[in-house]
């Protein structure tokens, strides 16, 4: 399609509303408003090492008890001051803060909150890697949007599933914005001529069966046996169970990863581990594996902590965290039946088995 007659994101966000005759138009306005958000954020990237200190740490550990980098501090102010102002929010929360964002007084209110990670992949920067945004839409309690009381932790913690809206925004090579309100999933690249986003992949779909899997093979020692079993028969290629060889990959940036996923399919495994028996895993539910594994289930995928699908899982904390398997179908169903098998194997890892001239 030319690119003069690729619908932009507003244009589709519209004709999105016109299958709800009675929409009020504010879904599609604070959409725009994250859009707008990611871009100056994109902008804010692309300096690199020429923007101010932009790689640098901020001197501050977050809540996540994470050294932030400065742009990730410029990331999350970005969000807060496109979004607050419009009059679409109740409230926001996000990675980078402790308790949730109120709204100022002297903004109007309305019935939607906003999750997000600012800067998903930050401690990249310095090596030029792809990171992004993640970001979620919930509707705000009717007692909050009635009373327009302040919002309070328990008015995020909503199942998965009671998203409005979610999506990512990917700044690499092009910028991306990917998206789904509910009927798919659609993704964007921005025309830095026009300042706007394109539509470019009008229907993403991940297929099903996948050859490439991706997860940090140096956490082997903590994996759980289900994980274990689903590494090992990869690994064993065309001559194991599994009988096809597999591809390994690992950016250590997840919106990079979904993003690879969503494009040609694959697993991605962060998974619950014995590293610290006390946390159910590494990921934050609300602002990364929700909205991931929302698009995910959009776009004919799976996304699951291995036990259960992640759209399920009741939230119980603002900064959750959690186990994460998503991507193509089949792969992840697999990885499931391996966890409700039980499987106690306790094999060598063939990554770090040992190796000599005369093994057999």
């Amino acid at each position: 399609m030319p690119l003069s007659k690729r619908p932009t994101l507003t244009q589709y966000l519209i004709d999105q509303r016109r299958r709800f005759p009675g929409a009020s138009g504010d879904l599609n306005a604070l959409i725009l408003d994250v859009s707008i958000a990611c871009k100056a954020i994109a902008r804010a990237v692309a300096f690199g090492e020429l923007g101010a200190d932009s790689a640098s740490s901020g001197g501050v550990v977050n809540v996540q008890g994470e050294v932030q980098k400065r742009l990730d501090v410029v990331s999350n102010e970005m969000f807060v001051r496109q979004a607050e102002w419009s009059g679409h929010l109740a409230g926001m929360a996000s990675e980078e803060m402790e308790l949730p964002y109120q709204i100022p007084g002297e903004y109007p209110r309305g019935k939607y909150l906003l999750v997000f990670d600012p800067l998903d992949g930050s401690g990249n920067l310095d090596v030029d890697v792809t990171v992004g945004s993640i970001f979620s839409i919930l509707r705000a309690p009717d007692e909050v949007v009635t009373s327009g009381r302040d919002v309070v932790e328990a008015d995020f913690l909503q199942h998965g599933a009671r998203q409005v809206a979610a999506g990512y925004a990917l700044y690499g090579p092009s910028t991306m914005l990917v998206l789904s309100v509910g009927n798919g999933v659609v993704g964007f690249t921005l025309d830095p001529n026009l300042g706007e986003f394109k539509l470019t992949h009008p229907e993403l779909r991940v297929p099903e069966d996948a050859q490439e899997f991706a997860i940090n093979s140096s956490n082997s020692r903590f994996w759980e046996p289900p994980v274990k079993r689903y590494v090992d028969e990869c690994l064993a290629g065309r001559t194991g169970p599994r009988g096809k060889d597999f591809n390994m990959r690992w950016i250590a940036s997840m919106v990079a990863e979904a993003h690879r996923i969503l494009m040609r399919g694959g697993v991605f495994l962060y998974p619950r581990d014995t590293r610290d028996p006390g946390k159910a895993g590494r990921l934050r539910l609300l602002y990364e594996a929700s909205p991931i594994a929302f698009v995910m289930e959009q776009a004919g995928a799976r996304a699951s902590t291995g036990r259960q699908p992640v759209l399920g899982v009741p939230p119980s904390a603002l900064h959750q965290r959690i186990g994460l398997v998503f991507g193509s179908k089949h792969e992840v169903e697999r990885i499931e039946r391996y966890h409700q098998d039980g499987v106690a194997r306790d094999a060598p890892n063939p990554l770090f088995v040992e190796r000599g001239l005369f093994r057999d």
